[in-house]
């Protein structure tokens, strides 16, 4: 029997597919997804509906890399993005497609940090740069930018203002305090803390348009919002506090921050840091995640996260509910459906399928406990007494 040979079309997004035994490529795919329940052309809302054959080839060839741009090209849909991943994640049909970029990109980044000050730059004009009508649109009343804490919420602009206080509350905010906010996105964190807790707060992000909308926002108020890296503060602050900056400083560069925080903290400071946790440690980000939302992100594991502690802080509470950023995102990508109309003609269709993409995988992870959201409260010598956690 003479075997099958073929080229696909890549859509004009990049080179076109050979395809050798493209229905045995296409079985292998197909028996990948039926591992969790997906099926190619069914009708439930998870299920696949495949428009290009060269889809099944390259998937197998780039994994996670492969099946978000194919989706941005328009080669697959789904009617509930968010249920696909789910079942994927859940199956971990993830972790048996392993690309021999995947590895080469991973051995790369132990070798290189990909976090110095200039490459750390890179995320705020790709991502945080990209428009202001968006975020305001996405992330509702409160422009803040990171996981809602739902415990007594109702709705998406409740669990933002639970979040914000449940921090202040840890961080025991008092009138006068002088508070660090290492990289206070477009000053929301900043502007609660100095209106409801009469604290006086610095706030440095890398992003020039969240500098810019911040300054607005904290006009008035006893906030100064600077354009800056964090290694390059100087001072000394009662409070630390950083709420989803965390993932950006990477690997390489977790001695260093705790070191930085460590000098900028007054000896009987308390510092709260918010961040997304990964359930193991790595030396690279997805591949998807990395080349179109988050460049040179990195998630901390929890022995990375411990090892970067040990010896400058005491670990005073570590908080896990990564089940609400589930539902936070999932709001993120209903406000963002919502006012797509209004954001169509400056952003475009490409654009919008890359969104989707990104929010609905992003909720998966959390629904199925991949990925956690941790806030640690930490004190440089401990609490006298102990410390009594809020929740």
């Amino acid at each position: 029997m003479r075997r099958q040979v073929a080229t696909l079309d890549h859509g004009g997004h990049g080179p076109a597919w050979p395809v050798f035994g493209s229905r045995r490529v296409r079985e292998r795919v197909e028996k990948l997804l039926g591992q969790a329940g997906i099926r190619v052309g069914g009708e439930r809302p998870w299920d696949l509906r495949v428009h290009r054959e060269a889809f099944f080839p390259r998937v197998l060839a780039e994994g996670s890399l492969g099946l978000g741009e194919s989706y941005m090209d328009g080669w697959w849909d789904c009617d509930r993005l968010d249920l696909f991943f789910h079942r994927l994640l859940e199956a971990r049909v993830d972790q048996q497609v392993r690309p021999l970029g995947r590895l080469l990109a991973s051995l790369y980044g132990r070798v290189v940090n990909l976090q110095t000050r200039e490459r750390a730059r890179r995320v705020g004009e790709q991502h945080y740069d990209v428009g202001n009508d968006l975020y305001r649109r996405m992330l509702g009343r409160w422009l803040v930018y990171s996981c809602g804490y739902w415990r007594a919420a109702d709705d998406l602009d409740g669990a933002q203002e639970a979040k914000l206080d449940l921090a202040c509350r840890k961080l025991g905010l008092e009138p006068g305090m002088r508070v660090l906010d290492i990289g206070c996105g477009w000053g929301e964190t900043a502007r609660f803390m100095a209106e409801r807790f009469g604290v006086e707060v610095t706030g440095v992000t890398i992003s020039r348009e969240q500098q810019r909308f911040a300054r607005s926002l904290c006009e008035g108020l006893p906030v100064d919002i600077r354009l800056q890296d964090y290694r390059d503060v100087e001072g000394r602050f009662d409070r630390v506090i950083s709420i989803g900056m965390f993932e950006h400083v990477g690997r390489k560069n977790y001695r260093l921050f705790m070191d930085t925080a460590r000098r900028l903290l007054a000896d009987d400071g308390l510092m709260l840091l918010h961040t997304i946790g990964g359930e193991r440690s790595a030396h690279r980000t997805d591949p998807w995640i990395e080349r179109y939302i988050f460049p040179n992100s990195m998630l901390p594991s929890a022995r990375l996260l411990g090892e970067a502690i040990e010896g400058r802080f005491v670990i005073e509470d570590w908080h896990n509910f990564g089940a609400d950023y589930d539902r936070t995102l999932m709001a993120w990508w209903e406000n963002f459906e919502r006012h797509w109309p209004e954001l169509r003609e400056h952003y475009g269709e490409r654009f919008r399928r890359m969104w989707r993409y990104y929010l609905a995988s992003c909720a998966a992870s959390f629904r199925a406990r991949r990925n956690q959201l941790w806030q640690l409260v930490l004190s440089p010598g401990g609490v006298a007494g102990g410390y009594r956690a809020p929740r």
